[in-house]
């Protein structure tokens, strides 16, 4: 190894190694940066002919890392973490800045905030790009490994380096076509109705969400799909019924009717989630404190609707 080469390294040559560590594929990875995969290579090959180690070989369908690679995991991360601290207390004006956040989020916390947030940094002229990956129930590794800024979650996940907010609570609720059917008004037709439900990729769905009450007694889900989009087309004209947060009412299913539960069952809470790295960050100052305006608006409209059956809009 040249030691002398090593300041020529930058900090996007080091985060392309740690999203091809991730992704084991040049091309995988060069999607994730948006940038070509030529351009992926050659920041390979600069790393390589710096540390003087093929970092990578190719196994089956994709890269394999050496045990050079995998060792230089952490203290990469912690490079790049310490360059991010060279922004803390830095001058900021979100009308020159160029922001960039990846959001790990569901449909619903995605269309809940982020559509208006975006519309009205438009409006005031700030440039602002916005990038969301699912989130299912979020592992914390997605903070860690920098593979995004901030996760929208029911499941917040909990470690010393994250912090996270409560933007508020919503009630578990019934949704129905009020044409097709009424909501079940009894234990003994809720768990023997016909229901539909969100199964996330590790195998989790959104009964996870219903606490208080023996699960085992509700019916398997008769349809179970990957997004919470995906509902209305099914529940409408049909006696299906899907148990969601009422928040849902002002998002991707407020075109069903909405009744309360004819149970008991714990209120959700909604968390904004980010790591340590970004907390003194000036532009994800700026993006938290937006978030939570448009928090405490949907607080308020859920106020009025979770206690009384709603029809859909």
């Amino acid at each position: 190894m040249n030691k002398s080469n090593i300041y020529k390294l930058d900090g996007d040559i080091l985060r392309t190694f740690l999203i091809i560590l991730e992704e084991t594929s040049v091309s995988k990875a060069a999607v994730r940066l948006n940038v070509t995969q030529p351009a992926v290579s050659h920041a390979l090959t600069k790393l390589r002919q710096t540390l003087d180690d093929p970092l990578f070989v190719r196994s089956g369908q994709g890269l394999t890392p050496t045990q050079t690679a995998i060792s230089l995991k952490e203290p990469i991360q912690q490079v790049l973490d310490g360059l991010m601290k060279l922004t803390d207390q830095r001058p900021f004006n979100s009308k020159t800045e160029e922001m960039h956040f990846v959001v790990a989020a569901n449909d619903l916390q995605r269309e809940l905030f982020f559509p208006k947030l975006w519309r009205e940094a438009r409006l005031e002229d700030i440039r602002l790009s916005l990038e969301f990956i699912p989130s299912g129930i979020p592992s914390i590794s997605l903070l860690r490994d920098a593979r995004c800024q901030i996760i929208l979650t029911p499941f917040p996940p909990d470690a010393p380096d994250v912090f996270q907010r409560r933007l508020f609570s919503s009630d578990m609720m019934c949704f129905y076509d009020a044409n097709m059917r009424d909501a079940p008004t009894s234990w003994g037709e809720y768990i023997n109705a016909e229901h539909i439900s969100v199964r996330f990729l590790g195998g989790n769905d959104t009964n996870e969400a219903l606490r208080g009450i023996d699960k085992s007694e509700i019916r398997e889900p008769t349809i179970t799909v990957s997004n919470f989009n995906a509902i209305p087309s099914f529940i409408k004209g049909s006696n299906l019924i899907s148990t969601e947060i009422s928040a849902m009412h002002i998002g991707p299913l407020k075109e069903l009717s909405m009744a309360p539960l004819p149970f008991k069952s714990e209120k959700v809470s909604l968390y904004l989630v980010w790591h340590e790295r970004s907390n003194n960050d000036p532009a994800h100052n700026w993006i938290r404190r937006r978030i939570e305006k448009i928090a405490d608006e949907a607080a308020k409209k859920l106020q009025h609707i979770s206690a009384r059956p709603v029809a859909g809009q």
